[in-house]
């Protein structure tokens, strides 16, 4: 059992140990993938009766805002994005009117092209589109995918390539800024501010995704075919995806590898019924580049490894800790297999479960407030013990939930400890 009162960052390195903490770490924002929309941040703001501030949209491909201390502080919030610690003067932001009125910021580097119809788009430096967010829409889209038609002989032009993806050219912050001379000095100055002003834990997003990316180049279809009919050049292309990802995490362990407490990867690997791929597609081709970066950053830092991997990835799972990989998100516990109870007795033992908390999908934007707070109560009774568990929504917070929802999940986590 828990003994005495711990820190934020004490309860979220605890439960990583599976050391069942004072009472379970919660994550809002922490990640690009256990944040809440900037439609929804506005309206939770406005519910609270927080007039101050700015809704400021970090991820704009994701149309995600950063939660502001007066709400971390106020639901408890035990993890900070390294990425914060940039873009905080006011003259890093402008104001841009969203849908029904609502007036967020933007980064002052973001400029989407308005269409007619109410639409925006964005142009790379070479005028083509790469970005779409349609009328009515809450995000952005990918329209160019750079090997559509093919890989190509070698690799050089690969750093363009990836450039003209939206996730990669639309980067949140700490990746906005990377192409400053001066970038990794800052970001290690100011993860070094971060810690010493902060009790919370520190993540670094680092991205180093390798199926994902496979699908980004040559667009989903394309690349799950070839996983099985062209093996051969998925590979070269994971080679060459890998030494642009390994020189990353050079940098990274050397700016903030002693600062940061957890280092976020990602690939979604699942869908609703199960991974995109069989087991044995995966421990061929990725596991063992999976294998090669979580053993660098545990060689060349004291970072905890972080995947996120959306949808049903039960199968994959005893091949993902083999991996290295410490850390599981979203839990996407409404997909095939993916039960929480089924999870905690299996591999509660061997992973952290970094979400899993309140369903986004069915729960917290359609039930009644006395229906979240039942079904975040039952899933914390089935994940908090023994730690190995920290409370996150399953993805992130969309504009679709009621502010009167939020607040009666934190109110949930606040009643199972009263």
């Amino acid at each position: 059992m828990p003994q005495g009162v711990m820190t934020p960052r004490e309860r979220v390195l605890a439960s990583i140990a599976h050391r069942e903490p004072d009472r379970v770490p919660v994550d809002l924002g922490g990640t690009p993938s256990s944040g809440i929309s900037a439609v929804a941040y506005h309206r939770l703001k406005r519910h609270l009766g927080i007039t101050g501030g700015h809704t400021r949209v970090y991820d704009v491909v994701q149309q995600l805002a950063q939660p502001e201390d007066e709400i971390l502080d106020r639901f408890g919030i035990a993890v900070l994005d390294i990425g914060r610690t940039f873009n905080t003067a006011d003259a890093d932001w402008y104001d841009i009117t969203l849908r029904d009125g609502l007036v967020v910021q933007f980064p002052a580097w973001f400029r989407p092209t308005p269409r007619p119809d109410g639409g925006l788009d964005v142009f790379d430096a070479e005028g083509e589109r790469i970005a779409t967010m349609p009328p009515g829409a809450t995000f952005f889209d990918q329209t160019c995918f750079p090997y559509l038609d093919g890989y190509p002989p070698d690799y050089r032009d690969l750093p363009r390539a990836m450039g003209k993806v939206h996730w990669a050219a639309l980067a949140h912050s700490p990746w906005d800024h990377a192409r400053e001379p001066d970038f990794w000095q800052q970001l290690r100055q100011r993860a070094l501010a971060l810690r010493q002003s902060s009790d919370r834990a520190l993540m670094i997003v680092a991205g180093c995704n390798l199926f994902e990316w496979g699908t980004f180049l040559r667009r989903i279809d394309n690349f799950l075919i070839d996983l099985v009919s062209n093996p051969t050049e998925v590979e070269r292309l994971l080679d060459a995806l890998m030494e642009q990802h390994l020189a990353t995490l050079e940098k990274v362990c050397q700016a903030v590898g002693d600062i940061a407490d957890v280092i976020r990867f990602g690939d979604d690997l699942g869908m609703d019924t199960g991974p995109f791929m069989a087991p044995e597609v995966y421990r061929k081709l990725f596991k063992p580049r999976h294998a090669m970066l979580c053993r660098y950053v545990k060689q060349h830092s004291r970072m905890h490894t972080f995947l996120h991997s959306c949808g049903s990835i039960y199968k994959l799972l005893p091949d993902l800790i083999e991996a290295g990989f410490e850390i599981i998100n979203p839990v996407q516990t409404n997909t095939r297999d993916m039960a929480p109870e089924r999870l905690k007795r299996e591999f509660g033992r061997d992973i952290t479960f970094w979400g899993g908390g309140c369903d986004t999908r069915s729960v917290l934007n359609r039930a009644t407030p006395a229906q979240v707070k039942a079904h975040v109560k039952r899933n914390l009774e089935i994940l908090t013990p023994g730690g190995g568990f920290v409370f996150a929504t399953v993805h992130n917070i969309l504009p679709d939930v009621p502010p009167e929802n939020i607040v009666a999940m934190f109110e949930a986590i606040a009643e199972f400890y009263a």
